[in-house]
């Protein structure tokens, strides 16, 4: 499958969890699209941030139910992966 990189990688998950996980394992926290696999992931950070990954691992987050008065509706699910970078290694445009 020839997926562009800019479609699978959403965006960055910036929390104290994530910022934690980079300083101590070099591991960066990336939001994804929910079809991806982790193949995919690997290849999308890999050509972005000209890096080289060792580890993804991914979750599925389900939305969370918000009430609007007396509706209840919820959120939409996403798909988070955490990748680990080669030791050594950092995406320059995530540091602070």
């Amino acid at each position: 499958m020839n997926v562009e990189p800019t479609n699978v990688i959403v965006g960055v998950v910036v929390t104290e969890k994530s910022e934690r996980l980079k300083a101590d394992t070099n591991s960066y926290t990336f939001r994804v699209a929910v079809d991806a696999n982790k193949i995919d992931i690997r290849r999308a950070v890999e050509k972005l941030f000209k890096v080289h990954v060792t580890e993804v691992r991914t979750l599925n987050q389900r939305g969370k139910l918000k009430r609007m008065g007396r509706y209840e509706g919820r959120r939409a699910s996403w798909k988070k992966a955490v990748v680990t970078v080669k030791q050594g290694e950092t995406i320059e445009a995530l540091e602070r």
